[in-house]
């Protein structure tokens, strides 16, 4: 149990992340096994961001949870995540709504299982940038948040998808773009 309690917003994170390369081994021809297995894959990353909240101390200044190793020493960037009462709160409700908006989806019946692959990889996109406190790390992760959910939109969307896809990309693409130029000044 120490390791786990060591490394838990890192469990929480790539959870998903994982049970979506386990998905890629699932025959496609199966879509209720792959619905019920991203469905209770992603209910362990919200029993993890239960156990985090249980174990939360309200009175300690600071983050909570750290964990922290070398990633690009060049430019001074880690994988350096933490939680505080504010990204606490947003885990909790990211890793609650996740499994809902699953069940919800049950009823997608084109390429399911592309689409619970790219459903896990959006929540860890979200949830790395609540839980990360590195600068760049933050950049990458915002970044893993938007593939995901382009695809989702351009393939499962309503009827004007691909005009709404595009939008999404585009005024994302040129926020990021703002944000990598400020991350530069900053840096």
């Amino acid at each position: 149990m120490g390791w786990i309690e060591n490394h838990l917003l890192s469990l929480i994170l790539f959870i998903p992340t994982l049970a979506g390369v386990l998905l890629l081994f699932l025959p496609s021809n199966r879509p209720g096994l792959l619905r019920w297995t991203a469905f209770g894959a992603s209910l362990i990353p919200f029993a993890l961001s239960l156990w985090v909240w249980a174990q939360f101390d309200p009175g300690q200044s600071g983050f909570q949870f750290q964990e922290q190793v070398a990633w690009y020493p060049a430019l001074n960037a880690s994988y350096h995540v933490g939680i505080d009462g504010i990204s606490l709160t947003l885990v909790l409700l990211t890793t609650f709504l996740v499994p809902l908006a699953l069940l919800a989806s049950f009823t997608i019946t084109s390429h399911v299982k592309a689409y619970m692959i790219l459903f896990l990889l959006l929540e860890t996109g979200m949830l790395g940038v609540f839980v990360v406190l590195d600068l760049l790390l933050f950049f990458v992760f915002w970044e893993v948040g938007l593939v995901p959910m382009y695809f989702l939109i351009n393939q499962w969307g309503g009827a004007n998808r691909n005009y709404a896809s595009l939008k999404f990309i585009l005024y994302t693409m040129g926020g990021s773009l703002g944000l990598l130029l400020a991350m530069q000044l900053i840096g």
